[in-house]
């Protein structure tokens, strides 16, 4: 039978992993952020000197500049919303470390009872009561 701090310590892995892969995405993201800000002082430029490359017109570039301004918002917001998402799986991980910790720790203190239990032949709550007490009250 698996234990609970096993099922955990499985749940922290796979949440690590979804963490993992939420940063990845977020780092393509700002990788596609950067490439359409970059297209973006290209076009601007271009536009600035007035001599637009051979087979592109002033009014193409403005609307290239136009569509990539708005694809650049829209990956802006993505990734804002993938930043919020990696913070909140960021904590769970942490909440989930801790649970399993605790449980790990609880595990091995049953383990440690149960050797116990078996080097004395008894359980300790047993032996307890067993004993005779040593030194009792003569009036």
């Amino acid at each position: 039978m698996t234990s609970r701090a096993d099922k955990l310590g499985r749940m922290v892995s796979l949440v690590k992993l979804q963490l993992r892969l939420s940063e990845w995405q977020l780092a393509q993201l700002r990788r596609q952020e950067r490439s359409l800000q970059d297209e973006q002082e290209w076009l601007v430029v271009t536009l600035n000197e007035g001599k637009p490359p051979v087979g592109s017109s002033s009014e193409s570039i403005a609307r290239r500049l136009n569509r990539t301004s708005v694809g650049a918002r829209a990956v802006q917001a993505q990734a804002s919303e993938q930043l919020d998402q990696v913070r909140s799986q960021s904590r769970r991980v942490k909440q989930l470390e801790q649970v399993a910790k605790a449980a790990l720790a609880d595990k091995l203190r049953d383990a440690e009872r149960r050797t116990l239990e078996e080097m004395t032949g008894m359980s300790p709550a047993v032996s307890e009561l067993t004993q005779r007490p040593a030194n009792r009250n003569k009036t």
